[in-house]
């Protein structure tokens, strides 16, 4: 579980997250979601250590991350697997490469257990054999999935995942979002997505928080999602055609 507490990040006097408090429940899917410029991706950063918050505290099965000297947080990153919107593979590297690449960085593992380990990493998002192959030859969403299991690599106890869909076709999302779904109950992480994809979170989300210019200014499940009674929330969810279609009549 992470619990988040009345954290507070500003950039040059611009106060961009505001007394945020939620909780992502373990073994569970949790979605962030929000417009754009809401302050969601810099929540994510935040709770990975990529920005370090002004205020407020973040715990990780309550140990206090934003306490600890940076020995003691790199004993928690080794607990993170981090899913980035562009994939972000290294382009010169084999997916073996990029898989093994935690490895590399965070354990003493010999060459041949972090090659077993990578090999058993892409059997599970099924790219078994892809190992040679460079980023460049693979579709967009094999590039998400050689991703997912770099992301998996050291078995985390945490997943993040920032608009794991952005720039798939519908069909394609939706097997990421499954395999997401799979490996977060399968192995009980605590998986955190940032996301637009209504269709996402309809379909895979546990629980969801709604950050709105800088506030955590809902949280809930998708079956309650629809009848929040929250003015804000209404207005971004039913801004699309397709979420429209879906409003309860009033």
């Amino acid at each position: 579980m992470i619990e988040v507490k009345s954290i507070d990040k500003l950039f040059h006097n611009k106060h961009v997250l505001k007394a945020v408090s939620t909780v992502f429940t373990s073994g569970k899917v949790n979605m962030v979601i929000g417009k754009s410029g809401s302050g969601k991706t810099v929540l994510l950063k935040s709770l990975v250590g990529l920005h370090t918050i002004d205020s407020g505290s973040i715990l990780f099965d309550n140990i206090d991350f934003t306490k600890l000297k940076q020995k003691e947080k790199i004993k928690i990153r080794k607990q993170v697997g981090m899913l980035f919107q562009g994939s972000a593979l290294f382009d010169s590297a084999t997916i073996e490469e990029n898989v093994m690449y935690p490895m590399d960085v965070f354990t003493d593992l010999s060459n041949l257990e972090k090659l077993e380990r990578a090999n058993f990493c892409l059997d599970r998002v099924n790219l078994k054999g892809a190992n040679a192959l460079l980023p460049a030859e693979l579709s967009g969403g094999m590039q998400k999935r050689a991703a997912i299991a770099r992301a998996i690599a050291l078995n985390p106890k945490y997943l993040f995942c920032d608009e794991p869909n952005s720039g798939l076709d519908p069909q394609t999302a939706i097997v990421i979002d499954e395999l997401i779904r799979e490996i977060t109950y399968e192995y009980g992480i605590t998986t955190v997505v940032n996301t637009h994809d209504m269709n996402s979170v309809f379909g895979i989300s546990d629980t969801i928080v709604y950050i709105h210019e800088g506030q955590s200014w809902w949280h809930g499940t998708r079956d309650q999602l629809l009848c929040s009674g929250n003015e804000e929330l209404d207005a971004f969810l039913f801004s699309s055609e397709i979420m429209k279609r879906l409003k309860p009549k009033s």
